[in-house]
Parts: structure tokens; sequence; C-alpha cells
């Protein structure tokens, strides 16, 4: 039997039931599904990592995006604040556009 023990999506239970399979589950406390969120979201952006064409990409980065507004359920706040500080970080120290990697910064 294997064991996951970790947060999956909502209908994954009704799907494992229409399979004619048995489980064990159990609704996450409020202060537990804060840690769960986080540790699919490793999961989920190795997935991504690992990804190799245009469809698995997408479904990964659509997976991310389900948790990364989980999350901001789970804190209390808007989608909108997320992408106004998303904005504003963008202002202060810029996106990811350009494609920049930094090797290395020479001691002084």
């Amino acid at each position: 039997m294997p064991v996951y023990n970790k947060l999956v999506r909502d209908k994954i239970l009704d799907i494992i039931q229409a399979k004619g399979l048995f489980y064990h589950a159990r609704t996450l406390e409020s202060n537990e599904l804060l840690t769960a969120i986080k540790a699919k979201m490793i999961e989920e952006t190795s997935e991504f990592h690992d990804a190799k064409d245009r469809q698995a990409n997408m479904e990964e980065l659509a997976d991310i995006l389900e948790l990364i507004h989980a999350a901001i359920r789970v804190l209390g706040v808007s989608y909108e604040e997320l992408d106004a500080t998303r904005e504003y970080k963008k202002i202060i120290r810029g996106g990811f556009e350009n494609g920049v990697y930094l090797i290395d910064v020479e001691d002084q």
C-alpha cells in the first residue's frame, strides 16, 4: 500500500473511490495547511524543473499557480495584493525578462 502523506487536490479522493480503492485521509487544520502547501510547492517546482515539453511545463505551472492561490487564501491576502508586491519588487530589483545569469562577484 503506497503511503503519500501529502496535500492533494480536492477531487483526488473521488477519483480514488471511483476506481474502487480505499484510502485514509483527513482535513488539515488551518495551522497545518500553509506548511503542507509549502511542501507541495517544493514538489511541484521540482516537477516543473524536470518537465520536458510545453504541455508538461504548462501543467506544472498550473499546479504551482493553484498552490499560490491556496497560500494567499490561507494567509488572508488577495491576488491583487500579491501582484502589487510582485510589481513593487520588480520596480526596485527588476524582473527576469533579460535572462541575466550572475556567475560571480569579486571581493573588494
